[in-house]
């Protein structure tokens, strides 16, 4: 797979984010699972806390950079 990066991500509501990636897809990527599995993201269960993310140039991002997905992780899981 050649390397690939979130162009642009948009808050659908419940854990759920649309992405368009460099490669012209979009996918949806529900993270509620994964918040859940990983202790270090359980910080956004806050739906608020979830909602505020940035794209960092390569992948969305929260807490002022500190946690991310690796763009290959969301597109793989992204429907």
């Amino acid at each position: 797979m050649d390397l690939i990066w979130v162009n642009k991500a948009q808050y659908l509501g419940d854990y759920r984010l649309a992405l368009t990636f460099s490669n012209g897809e979009d996918r949806v990527f529900d993270a509620k699972d994964f918040i859940a599995k990983y202790p270090a993201f359980h910080v956004l269960q806050d739906k608020e806390q979830f909602s505020q993310f940035a794209l960092d140039g390569w992948t969305v991002s929260w807490l002022n950079g500190s946690l991310d997905i690796a763009p290959e992780y969301l597109y793989k899981a992204g429907k």
